[in-house]
């Protein structure tokens, strides 16, 4: 159980660096940016990706951003590798807060 939360941090971790990402080439700054990798943070959780990227994917899509899967999928691995670091480095945060909140609602 232990290790499942952890994974479920790390991909929550991971979603909303990738939303700062995102939220940067789609031409959002500040807190329109910040609400775009919350959203990402909590509303695609998928250990698989896919959920993540088919969001990502649609969204550049309707902005004209011209970004391969490949470079996004590189990008997620770069983040995924970059949040499992901050696993130690980040407790009590919003990102704790986020995981509790997906798991209550996950166990309903």
């Amino acid at each position: 159980m232990a290790d499942l939360d952890e994974e479920l941090k790390t991909t929550i971790r991971r979603n909303q660096l990738l939303g700062m990402w995102a939220a940067e080439k789609l031409g959002l700054a500040g807190e329109e940016a910040g609400a775009y990798a919350r959203s990402l943070a909590v509303g695609t959780l998928d250990v698989e990706q896919s959920d993540v990227l088919a969001k990502i994917r649609k969204d550049f899509a309707n902005k004209g951003v011209i970004q391969s899967d490949d470079e996004i999928l590189r990008v997620m691995n770069e983040l995924t590798l970059r949040a499992s670091g901050q696993g130690q480095k980040t407790r009590g945060g919003a990102t704790d807060a986020a995981a509790v909140a997906l798991k209550r609602k996950l166990s309903r």
